[in-house]
């Protein structure tokens, strides 16, 4: 597949360099850090509730009771999830989804692929993606309206979190493909095995 996500991963650069990335350094400069942090929170306490949920398919009780208790925690008392409480108690966030909880089951991530606007995944998370967007809350807000406009927002917010990281990735790699294909496998691979992956084969 490296032909067809080679040529979508340029074509997802062009339009972060045209559209995605002045955006969010615009909205970067006009928005306060301390607000752009509780946009990002409020967004990440709607993900701890599918996290919550996929942490229990998993059968991890103790993420599973963290997630739920950061939901209940950050939810009432911080606001609606604008300022997390959770992590001063001590309550970790552990974020995963249903292409994660596929994994914990065997299923076998398959081959690298570059989605459309969305980026990097594989042939798993391609598979759970239906079901990642069901469990989205934000995609089930009635007023349509609403919904692309808190959409627009996370989006938005998201790519100023990662300026800075697009730049170092940017100086520091010869290709920028290979550079977040690996990144990516390794991350997935490290997650998949809880942090303690085996050693690959490298044969004789």
């Amino acid at each position: 597949l490296e032909s067809f996500n080679r040529g979508m991963f340029d074509f997802n650069t062009g339009v972060d360099r045209a559209v995605l990335k002045p955006v969010a350094k615009g909205y970067q400069a006009v928005v306060p850090a301390w607000a752009r942090r509780g946009v990002g929170n409020f967004f990440n306490n709607l993900g701890d509730v599918w996290s919550a949920i996929n942490n229990g398919l998993q059968a991890r009780g103790e993420e599973t009771g963290d997630s739920i208790g950061r939901v209940m925690v950050n939810t009432t008392i911080g606001m609606g999830g604008v300022i997390v409480i959770a992590s001063d108690l001590g309550i970790d966030r552990h974020s995963t989804n249903f292409g994660a909880t596929l994994g914990r089951w065997g299923v076998y991530p398959g081959p690298f692929i570059v989605l459309p606007l969305l980026g990097p995944a594989t042939l798993r998370e391609v598979a759970a993606l239906p079901v990642d967007q069901q469990g989205n809350l934000v995609t089930h807000v009635p007023d349509e309206a609403t919904r692309v406009g808190l959409t627009v927002v996370n989006v938005v917010n998201l790519r100023a979190q990662y300026l800075r990281a697009g730049e170092v990735v940017s100086a520091a790699a010869l290709d920028r493909y290979t550079f977040t294909r690996e990144a990516y496998l390794q991350r997935q691979r490290n997650a998949d095995y809880d942090g303690d992956p085996p050693e690959e084969d490298m044969g004789p």
